[in-house]
């Protein structure tokens, strides 16, 4: 018995990027269920946020953009952000009526009959002409690899399962990463922490001055310029620097914000510089970024030998059915808006619902 299920377009996560992306479709005259389907692999509305640290508040989230359609207005700042954005997204699914299906996990994307993808989920096979993905990067965390980093005998963990600072107490904590995360962890951990040592494999950039349009978009044109050669985007701190606000400026004259350079090795008891400098640790925190979650799409072989994803606009270069919505220039929750609105006029055009641009 064939089981496969038929939609014009599916929708691969339902984060900042995937619900911009079927509120377009909404509004496009595409039906939820009938012309396309959104397929989540969370356990609740929220995207990422939804596992993000309690300590993270609202208040502490730089630059969160409104969905398309709906404002998120008279938030507490002092609530955490799993909270706010998973109670918002959850009223924005429910308002534009998405039915997102969850939790499902897409396993694979691989070429289907006449043209069309078969997207083999925990939920069966969707047989689609065209898809968004907007998987993002929170179920990638990088840990990068250094010697002796398996004879460590403390605790090693990812930003990605940061529990907050009252679990560091007593404990001397070297962080490791130069991004956003790894300031808000140092500077929350500091107080409650015996030590901490903050290493970056390269000097921060710190900030000043208001991020202007102008600066946005040298910013995003930076990001544009690598994914259209095929390379793997950057973080977005490697692009726009780190903002020098008055936290940031406490913890540099505090010395919490001391950056040192990479250790070489890991040691059983710390981390050693070749220079014969030790700095003892119970836990090492690897605020080291994260990746994009684009390995169920490793059948179609989109890949360009440059490790990334070459792209035309919003869709891949070697495919035009593939859009991926919250990748390099779009990861952003502004750029993801754009891309999700994008992405689905370039669809229409290609399922033949509107005419080319003159």
């Amino acid at each position: 018995m064939n089981n496969t299920r038929e939609v014009e377009v599916v929708v691969v996560g339902a984060g900042q990027a995937g619900l911009a992306g079927a509120y377009h479709l909404r509004r496009s005259g595409f039906e939820p269920n009938r012309d396309f389907v959104v397929l989540d692999h969370s356990p609740a509305p929220g995207g990422a946020w939804q596992f993000r640290w309690p300590s993270l508040t609202y208040g502490k989230v730089h630059g969160m953009h409104a969905l398309p359609g709906m404002e998120l207005t008279g938030t507490d700042p002092a609530r955490p952000s799993a909270e706010v954005i998973g109670a918002y997204f959850d009223r924005y699914e429910r308002t534009f009526d998405l039915r997102v299906r969850r939790p499902v996990d897409v396993r694979a994307v691989r070429e289907g009959p006449g043209g069309r993808l078969l997207v083999d989920t925990s939920d069966g096979v969707w047989s689609t002409r065209a898809l968004i993905n907007a998987t993002g990067t929170w179920d990638r965390p990088f840990w990068p690899r250094y010697p002796g980093q398996e004879t460590f005998r403390g605790r090693q963990l990812h930003t990605a399962q940061y529990p907050g600072p009252e679990e560091f107490a007593g404990q001397r904590v070297v962080v490791v990463g130069g991004g956003a995360s790894g300031t808000q962890h140092l500077l929350e951990i500091a107080s409650h922490a015996a030590a901490t040592t903050w290493v970056t494999r390269r000097p921060p950039v710190f900030r000043e001055g208001p991020f202007d349009e102008g600066a946005g978009r040298a910013a995003v044109a930076l990001v544009e310029e690598r994914v259209r050669q095929g390379l793997p985007p950057r973080s977005v701190v490697s692009v726009t620097g780190l903002p020098l606000n008055d936290a940031i400026r406490q913890g540099i004259e505090d010395g919490v914000l001391d950056r040192q350079p990479m250790f070489d090795r890991v040691s059983p008891t710390g981390v050693d510089w070749n220079d014969g400098r030790h700095a003892d640790a119970d836990v090492i925190l690897w605020a080291t970024g994260f990746r994009a979650a684009i390995d169920h799409l490793a059948p179609l072989r989109l890949r360009s030998p440059g490790g990334g994803i070459r792209m035309e606009g919003t869709h891949a270069a070697a495919d035009p059915r593939i859009h991926l919505v919250g990748y390099g220039p779009s990861a952003s929750t502004i750029g993801a808006n754009r891309a999700g609105r994008a992405a689905v006029r370039d669809i229409r055009r290609l399922l033949k619902r509107e005419p080319a641009a003159a």
